[in-house]
């Protein structure tokens, strides 16, 4: 059975170790760490802050994944940027050494698994839609995750990838281009999947998309999104069918970390994180 987490990108306005204890006493088991301005900083961890979120986690039994989706860490103005498919070879570097650095604080905090993704290529063409153009693109992609890969090699760490609506590789099917792409290297690279990305990109019914990719699968995020808009919300508010995914992850024998993603509920996150764990405990309860 899978352990049920909570990401901190939804937990924005807590202090860390008081979303640990929040997220503990509502039943999660785990913790889906997005480091960030004010929650972990990579950049900027105090001496001993890094030994004391690892001894909370410990202490209340919590399995750790480490997500590097913070919007403007790196820069102030611009969302996610730098990414792995910059033009300039500087730009690029910065956006592998956070990777490396998270890679690092993953270690250090006992986490399982550190969630990537491509981010959005200059000009905004993604690999679906624009196969004429892409080459370039995916050079770049590949000799970064290579970069990424080496360092996470002996760490103890597996190294996932997340597609993700607008940014270049959006779909379960841009994984398996890239893994082919990577060549060996790509064995190394497991799969982050968002079952609500699913929805926004039509990759459905959302069983049959689990189904194809069960054996790649080390790292989940829960949420719901309405048809072909990548909008977060809480399970009822799109068009997922979370008892079919639910049913599907038992089906398919996942035991992961499946982590609740809503980064646009923290100004109530304490009552979202209550109201996921609530209806996902009904669903478990009528799966099979």
């Amino acid at each position: 059975m899978f352990t049920l987490g909570y990401n901190t990108n939804g937990l924005a306005h807590h202090r860390l170790e008081e979303s640990i204890d929040l997220l503990a006493e509502l039943g999660y088991g785990a913790l889906a760490l997005t480091p960030d301005v004010g929650q972990l900083d990579p950049f900027r961890a105090r001496p001993g802050e890094i030994e004391s979120i690892r001894a909370r986690a410990e202490a209340a039994g919590m399995r750790v994944v480490i997500e590097t989706g913070a919007r403007f860490l790196m820069d102030p103005r611009r969302k996610h940027f730098p990414t792995l498919l910059e033009e300039s070879a500087a730009d690029r570097g910065r956006r592998i050494d956070f990777l490396k650095r998270s890679i690092d604080l993953g270690q250090a905090l006992g986490a399982e698994v550190v969630s990537v993704w491509s981010g959005q290529a200059p000009g905004g063409i993604t690999a679906e839609e624009e196969p004429g153009q892409t080459g370039p693109v995916w050079d770049r992609l590949c000799e970064g995750l290579e970069g990424v890969l080496d360092h996470s090699r002996g760490s103890g760490l597996l190294l996932a990838f997340e597609p993700e609506p607008g940014m270049f590789v959006e779909r379960p099917s841009g994984y398996d281009e890239l893994l082919e792409r990577l060549g060996p290297p790509g064995e190394e690279l497991w799969l982050t999947l968002d079952v609500g990305h699913l929805v926004v990109t039509g990759d459905l019914p959302v069983g049959d998309a689990i189904r194809g990719v069960a054996t790649r699968i080390r790292n989940l995020h829960l949420d719901d999104c309405p048809r072909g808009v990548h909008i977060h919300g809480l399970f009822g508010t799109g068009d997922l069918d979370l008892q079919e995914t639910v049913n599907t992850l038992i089906e398919v024998g996942y035991e992961g970390v499946a982590s609740v993603e809503l980064s646009r509920d923290s100004h109530r996150g304490a009552f979202a994180a209550e109201e996921a764990m609530r209806q996902l405990r009904q669903v478990i309860q009528n799966s099979p």
